[in-house]
């Protein structure tokens, strides 16, 4: 097998070849992209179902397999070894995500936690799984066969206003931040909240700067549109979008505007873009919206009457059934990035076991590689598809590694205990 140490120009002649041709079937160039570059995904939950399901007493839990997790009120796991080898997953990023409504001293506390769960699954499968702190180790665990395994904290609630925290989350193994979860935080507004900040208030930005110091990637994905630009603006490393669509084909606010999607050349990060079907259908997100609406209107119309409210709502949604996310739909994201950024501002993040499916297709893990024919039957070339698929996260890591070295004589960002990280400037 060829693995991601090869350089894209040594790959096979497909790699120049351009759009599909009758000599190189979509499947093929599909298949010879993710044999060069296995996908390396920014964005899988099965931290949370761990604690959720097993309150991360996982002895007994076998990973190899999960399809049999469907019990409880829980759908079967979207994610397992077998399905990521399926998928052609070659790297992933572990997201050690915790509530953003707890007290912020919990969410550091439970972050701790979901670090040490991640890291005690990784362990116990050492034929399958390698933990990654840096790209070499990246390239290291693939070129062994092994699916690197990258950690990254799911909003800044996680560090509890404290860069002393996330010095320290960072040397646990934490390797991105997102700087906000569906809250707004006293540093950082959220695309799901309101604002507070128009954006980052004066220790937010610190917080970026300090991410950049110690080698950290600086997450957009969840920040207000303000917060992007904020972001960019103080940004010395790429930035990366863990999970997220573009915002001109769905019009979800957690996906990204045109005005960031066009200053992400300059920085050199990436939209790796997300298979959640509200985020990337917008039939679905209006069809969603709509049912929301109904279901506030009959709750006006029977107040205190919520039986005739479950009964007049399971009406409705026997007459207006959801539309179907697909492939395609996702594939559309894609495009739209490549149209307004470039082909070097892509990568794939699924949210994998963060929803409760993926688009017809692409249900679960193995469905990558079908993604990866719909974009080589649009003419996506096998150099395309490798950048997409985890050469352009290689990139952006190893720029991030760079510039941490090149500052390794700054001194780390200092605030007094106590002192307050609301104030604007």
């Amino acid at each position: 097998m060829r693995h991601f140490l090869l350089a894209a120009a040594a790959t096979t002649a497909l790699a120049t070849a351009g759009p599909v041709s009758a000599q190189s079937s979509a499947e093929e160039t599909a298949a010879a992209a993710l044999e060069a570059a296995p996908v390396w995904d920014g964005h899988n939950d099965v931290p949370i179902q761990l604690r959720a399901r097993f309150g991360n007493r996982i002895d007994e839990f076998d990973f190899r397999d999960t399809l049999d997790t469907a019990r409880d009120g829980h759908n079967a796991m979207h994610s397992d070894i077998f399905r990521l080898r399926q998928g052609k997953v070659g790297a992933q990023w572990w997201s050690v995500y915790v509530s953003p409504n707890l007290p912020e001293a919990e969410a550091v506390q439970a972050t701790v936690e979901q670090i040490d769960v991640t890291k005690r699954l990784i362990a116990r499968y050492p034929n399958d799984l390698q933990l990654a702190l840096t790209a070499d180790e990246v390239e290291e665990a693939m070129e062994a066969g092994r699916i690197a395994s990258l950690l990254g904290m799911e909003g800044g609630h996680s560090i509890g206003s404290s860069l002393a925290v996330l010095r320290q989350m960072y040397d646990l193994g934490a390797r991105y931040m997102t700087l906000t979860h569906g809250k707004t935080l006293s540093w950082a507004d959220s695309a799901t909240d309101a604002p507070k900040h128009d954006g980052l208030n004066a220790f937010g930005m610190d917080v970026v700067r300090e991410m950049n110091r110690i080698g950290m990637l600086v997450d957009l994905s969840h920040v207000s549109e303000a917060a992007m630009h904020d972001t960019l603006d103080v940004a010395r490393a790429p930035v990366i979008f863990s999970h997220s669509g573009a915002r001109a084909v769905t019009g979800h606010l957690r996906n990204v505007p045109d005005s960031v999607l066009a200053r992400l050349p300059e920085n050199g990060g990436i939209v790796m873009v997300v298979a959640l079907p509200w985020f990337i259908t917008e039939d679905l997100r209006q069809h969603a919206a709509d049912r929301a609406a109904e279901k506030a209107r009959l709750e006006a119309l029977y107040s205190g009457l919520p039986d005739t409210v479950e009964a007049q709502l399971a009406k409705w949604d026997a007459e207006n059934r959801p539309p179907v996310s697909t492939i395609s739909d996702m594939a559309d994201h894609i495009d739209h990035i490549r149209d307004v950024a470039g082909i070097d501002a892509i990568g794939i993040g699924g949210d994998y076991d963060g929803m409760p499916t993926g688009p017809v297709g692409m249900e679960d893990v193995t469905g990558y590689p079908a993604l990866f024919v719909e974009l080589a039957e649009r003419g996506y070339s096998q150099e395309d598809l490798e950048k997409i698929a985890a050469r352009n996260m290689m990139r952006v890591i190893r720029a991030a590694e760079a510039y941490a070295a090149s500052a390794a004589d700054m001194t780390p960002i200092e605030y007094a205990v106590g002192e307050p990280r609301d104030e604007e400037g």
